[in-house]
């Protein structure tokens, strides 16, 4: 054999090695993440339970269901709607795995965009994995991309045409959950897991709804509360309590003329009180630097720093950055001051959730602390 059989050998084991590597990564971000919900757990179900064509796609994803027993709100949670932003996912997880109802019930879907957390977005070098140490052990899990795996949902359109309004955006966009409400049950899968929501709301008669995001820190909306009109009052109540807590949330109502978002198509095709979170996650952002699972988790990064002490970003950015913990808090406390805003408004029908923490106790104790 010549020696350049040899050479060529050589480079293709080192393919095969190189392909299994990549397969195994691949692979890995089909395993789904484990949630431990709380024992007041009544219903584990699936959302394709709300709108049968869904099921047992890749647009199917758990829901946990907490029933009181006793008369109060439906409430609705949703994280993962953009799978790339983590603290909304989290939060969610930390929600399901901590809370106990006393009157009313909460759906927690933490994972709403499922496609998403198989991929990550291109040419973005971002983690497919990022581990949080807690009491018992480190958990892991998936960092997805901002829309559904192409895989999924292909071929992107040129233009993406939202139903019923005929609003157009660029063509990735149908794969964004987040613009495809009110979808429609004949139509692409991420419009057919948003119709799926929409029954879910309608069917549930859920009287509040949450959907949790990040935001990069250049974007106007990040440390916000954005909500339909309706739901205005409830979110500057709740605002006014957090400024008391030295928590700064600015007030957002949704554009009527920017169609497809839940907190504007949730509070027109349905009665529920929509709300829409953002925190600042550096990891999303174009300034950024080194892109890996450090910036997501200590959302430290030096240039974003430089930028707030230029004061080009709408961000207070603290000695220790933007971590996950703190913006988990928020949606936490966030979460937390919304239902009681709600409860003072609607005394006949109110929701009691206890022993979630406290925006001061996830700081101190870090957001570990509370997963299971």
């Amino acid at each position: 054999m010549q020696r350049h059989h040899y050479t060529a050998i050589f480079f293709l084991l080192l393919a095969g090695i190189c392909g299994i590597i990549a397969a195994k990564e691949f692979l890995s971000m089909h395993v789904p993440d484990e949630i431990y919900p709380s024992p007041s757990l009544t219903k584990k179900g699936m959302l394709g339970d709300y709108f049968s064509p869904i099921k047992g796609t890749a647009g199917d994803t758990p829901y946990y269901e907490f029933d009181s027993g006793n008369p109060g709100a439906a409430i609705l949670v949703l994280g993962g709607t953009h799978p790339n932003e983590s603290a909304g996912f989290i939060a969610a997880v930390v929600i399901a795995e901590n809370m106990k109802i006393t009157k009313g019930k909460i759906i927690v879907i933490p994972q709403a965009c499922a496609s998403g957390f198989t991929a990550t977005d291109p040419l973005e070098g971002c983690p497919t994995h990022f581990t949080i140490p807690t009491k018992n052990g480190k958990r892991t899990f998936r960092y997805g991309a901002r829309g559904g795996n192409p895989i999924d949902q292909w071929p992107d359109p040129l233009v993406y045409r939202h139903f019923p309004s005929g609003q157009q955006l660029s063509g990735i966009e149908s794969r964004n959950l987040n613009r495809s409400y009110p979808g429609r049950p004949d139509g692409s899968l991420m419009e057919k897991v948003g119709y799926a929501i929409i029954q879910l709301l309608q069917n549930e008669k859920i009287d509040i709804a949450f959907d949790l995001h990040e935001a990069a820190p250049e974007v106007l909306i990040i440390n916000a509360i954005i909500t339909h009109e309706k739901g205005k009052d409830i979110a500057a109540d709740a605002i006014l309590n957090l400024e008391f807590e030295n928590l700064e949330y600015s007030l957002e109502l949704s554009p009527k003329n920017f169609h497809g978002l839940s907190h504007r198509e949730w509070g027109d095709s349905t009665n529920v009180f929509p709300f829409l979170m953002e925190t600042s996650n550096p990891i999303q952002g174009r300034l950024r630097g080194k892109t890996n699972e450090e910036l997501l988790l200590q959302g430290n990064d030096r240039f974003y720093k430089d930028a707030s002490q230029l004061e080009t970003v709408r961000i207070t950015y603290e000695p220790g950055g933007e971590p996950i913990s703190l913006r988990v808090a928020r949606h936490v406390e966030g979460f937390q001051k919304l239902i009681a805003a709600y409860n003072e408004q609607f005394p006949e029908r109110i929701a009691e959730i206890e022993n979630l923490p406290a925006y001061e106790e996830i700081m101190k104790n870090g957001i570990g602390y509370y997963l299971n």
